[in-house]
């Protein structure tokens, strides 16, 4: 896929000073077009350092988190994500309800063939609690890898 200048018309943060979106409300998510949109193929985006706040106590919980996806038509703009991602520091939300915000959020965006999302959440209380989610079974005949990050033993 070559440069276009049409492509960068309709991407209001790559290649600009976006600041950090105070809450995932806030942030935009952007797409572009799929490449080689008659191939099935996976996508990998890792977030070992993701942050949210408990909403209970504004304490911070970190998880590394791995979104897997199979695009159709779109895949999502890279520096729309990190900052996506970035403003759930100041959110407060509850493991469970941070990762599949997060899956369903990309969902609607780009509609792909399949994702999932696993948030790997590491010690609250002295107990991880991982959280696991998926639109549906994949396509035949594609290569997704394991997540293969390791049950917490320190992580």
């Amino acid at each position: 896929m070559s440069k276009s200048p049409d492509l960068k018309k309709h991407l209001t943060q790559l290649g600009e000073n976006t600041p950090l979106p105070q809450s995932p409300q806030d942030a935009k998510l952007e797409r572009v077009p799929a490449p080689y949109q008659e191939h099935d193929y996976t996508i990998r985006f890792t977030a070992p350092e993701f942050t949210s706040l408990c909403p209970i106590t504004g304490q911070p919980d970190f998880a590394h988190l791995v979104i897997d996806y199979i695009p159709e038509k779109w895949i999502v703009e890279s520096k729309s994500l990190k900052l996506y991602l970035s403003s759930f520091r100041n959110h407060g939300s509850f493991h469970e309800a941070c990762t599949v915000e997060i899956g369903s959020t990309i969902v609607k965006l780009l509609k792909p063939k399949w994702l999932r999302i696993g948030g790997y959440w590491y010690p609250r209380g002295g107990m991880p609690i991982d959280v696991f989610w998926q639109t549906d079974t994949p396509p035949k005949k594609v290569w997704i890898p394991e997540q293969e990050v390791p049950a917490y033993r320190g992580r």
